[in-house]
Formats: C-alpha cells, structure tokens, sequence
C-alpha cells in the first residue's frame, strides 16, 4: 500500500461520515441487522418498479461447507430503463450488471449496506460522451433507495 493510500486510509478514518468509498464501493453504516437492511433496500426497490433477479445468503453458503461467515446478503436487481442506457455508452458494462446491493456485518457487529459507484462503473469501461448523465441518475437512484434503507 503505498503511502497516498495509507494517508487517505487514516484520514478517513477520523472523518465522521457514515459513508465511504473506496475502489468504486459506496457503503452506508445501517442502524438494522444485515436482513433487515437487506429487506428494507428489497422493498424499496420494489416500489421504485425494480426487479430483483436474485437474493444470496453468503453464510448460509458459507454453513453449507462448514465455515462460519458473519451475516452477508446480496441483492441482484435492477430494470432494462437503468441498464441499458449504460450499457449504451459502453456496452462492456453489461459483465457489472443487474446492479447489486451487500449488506454485511463486520467484526466490531457494524452493519453496512454498499453497492458500486455508477460513476466508477463508468470510469471502469471507459465510457464517455453523455454517459455523465447516466451514471448521475443511477447514483441517485442508488443513492436513494440505500439512504431509505438505512434510515
């Protein structure tokens, strides 16, 4: 780790936010256990016209082969109208799509709610021209339904 990234480490650590973002991930403390959170994002998706193709329990998984994983769910989902027009500056960005949410607890018992940056996305495939107006709508529209989910 070099030493920009270190300082930007600590320097983050003593800020009083509860978000972060590091290497495009966007994560909300949540006050709810990792189900709940999980639930409460679901349901607002939902409201918002937004189809769910997917829930993962990574530790029931985890349980399956007799490793213990601190509660970690996904949600896949997402709709063609927020796809595509992403998928229209750069089509490659169809391998980060359906979106996806995480909600898990880490060591010290603190739930978190992430999900990737639309704008990280953007910067990843290398889309350009209008797509800044693409990825602006998605992070609001991500942005909102995680903010709803952890209030």
């Amino acid at each position: 780790m070099n030493r920009m990234r270190i300082a930007a480490v600590l320097l983050l650590s003593l800020l009083p936010f509860s978000a972060w973002s590091a290497d495009g991930l966007i994560a909300l403390k949540s006050p709810h256990s990792v189900k709940d959170t999980l639930d409460r994002f679901e349901a607002a998706a939902k409201g918002k016209g937004l189809n769910i193709f997917l829930r993962v329990d990574h530790a029931a998984g985890a349980k399956k082969i007799g490793k213990e994983l601190r509660p970690t769910e996904l949600l896949v989902f997402g709709n063609p109208q927020g796809g595509t027009p992403l998928m229209l500056c750069a089509q490659s960005s169809g391998i980060d799509l359906p979106l996806k949410a995480l909600a898990w607890q880490d060591a010290s018992g603190q739930v978190w709610l992430g999900y990737n940056d639309p704008q990280f996305l953007a910067a990843r495939h290398k889309q350009g021209g209008d797509c800044g107006a693409v990825t602006q709508n998605l992070r609001k529209a991500l942005n909102g339904l995680a903010a709803g989910a952890v209030k």
